[in-house]
């Protein structure tokens, strides 16, 4: 039996959607294809009619995980204040919602470290990604030279997904508790820190 292309692309869609939740949940090599295809509801031997390899699947799979991230942090964005928005954001990342639910959340705290193992195509992937999330972080940060922007956005990102992974180790303890509010006060000074010369022109002002 023949399948339509938009079948075919609905099953592909599927199959990435589902995988990317049980990396996130198990990691890069905690399951293998066959129970993805399972999860899917599909059988092992149709797993080369959509992708050509493991690696290929989990490129997409991660790249969806963070696509959705991206889409969440617009969403939040949108709410907000400009100069609010990447507090907003780091406040959303560094809960125990987002803690407790890796197969939900971020990649960069459930996937990164095996990542950085991968292949050099795999790596570069992510890297892309990445990427773009540390410049929709940098389009957060207003009254800002652009390339101080994106060095602040690259070292709150760095605290949100060290934190995340910190308390993620220490599992639902005081100890990741007081992990969480650490990270989570250190991302959200940085985010509400005013660059020297506009605070300097305040003052001045003032």
């Amino acid at each position: 039996m023949r399948y339509s292309r938009e079948h075919k692309q609905e099953t592909h869609d599927r199959i990435v959607k589902k995988a990317s939740v049980r990396l996130r949940e198990k990691g890069a090599h905690g399951i293998g294809v066959a129970d993805l295809m399972k999860e899917a509801g599909l059988t092992h031997g149709g797993f080369y009619a959509h992708f050509d390899s493991r690696e290929a699947l989990v490129i997409e799979a991660f790249g969806y995980a963070m696509d959705r991230s991206m889409e969440h942090w617009r969403k939040l964005a949108g709410e907000a204040a400009p100069e609010k928005r990447l507090a907003l954001i780091a406040e959303s990342y560094l809960s125990t919602l987002h803690r407790d639910n890796p197969g939900h959340g971020c990649s960069i705290p459930s996937l990164g470290a095996e990542i950085a193992r991968e292949s050099p195509k795999t790596r570069k992937a992510f890297a892309g990604k990445l990427d773009e999330m540390i410049e929709m972080m940098t389009d957060y940060i207003p009254n800002m030279p652009r390339k101080a922007a994106r060095k602040q956005a690259i070292a709150t990102l760095a605290t949100m997904a060290g934190t995340v992974l910190l308390a993620r180790i220490a599992g639902s303890s005081e100890l990741s508790d007081e992990v969480l509010k650490a990270g989570r006060d250190s991302a959200l000074d940085g985010a509400k820190r005013e660059p020297k010369a506009t605070a300097a022109k305040k003052a001045k002002q003032g």
